[in-house]
């Protein structure tokens, strides 16, 4: 369970990652992370506990050529630090716990027409190209509807 119990400003970032990976950071919704950008803490340091996440998945595995283009997963950013995580190999990403909220994985086409952060439809894929960026509540609260996600979780 989310650990805020009173109401808090709250940012709303969509994170990028391939579905395999996404997925892999909610596979055990109460011990959740996130890591963007191949690891790299300073994108997490602009997260904070309490923000909401939710990951797109333009394909289902690392340089896939399959579209998937979908939401993944959608949690609360819980408290603590961006922390460094080894995953063998030589991979030391950082992370952020998330506690991750049931949900359904969800297509963004049917969506896109109605996002504020959709400027120009023909070049809606460019701000995905960041790997991690704010969207209104608006649109946060669009995705995890569509989603299907309970909406009192994650402190709307």
């Amino acid at each position: 369970m989310p650990l805020f119990d009173q109401p808090i400003a709250r940012n709303n970032w969509i994170a990028v990652a391939s579905a395999e990976h996404a997925r892999r950071g909610c596979a055990e919704p109460q011990h959740g992370f996130m890591q963007v950008c191949h690891g790299k803490c300073a994108p997490l340091q602009r997260v904070h506990p309490g923000d909401r996440v939710v990951y797109y998945a333009p394909s289902t595995t690392m340089r896939g050529k399959d579209r998937l283009q979908s939401f993944v997963s959608i949690g609360l950013v819980q408290p603590g630090a961006p922390y460094a995580f080894d995953m063998g190999g030589g991979f030391v990403p950082f992370r952020r716990d998330v506690f991750y909220v049931p949900a359904r994985e969800t297509a963004i086409a049917p969506l896109l027409d109605h996002f504020e952060f959709v400027e120009d439809r023909t070049r809606w894929g460019y701000k995905f190209r960041f790997g991690l960026f704010k969207v209104s509540d608006a649109d946060m609260r669009l995705i995890a509807d569509a989603m299907q996600a309970d909406t009192d979780l994650l402190h709307f």
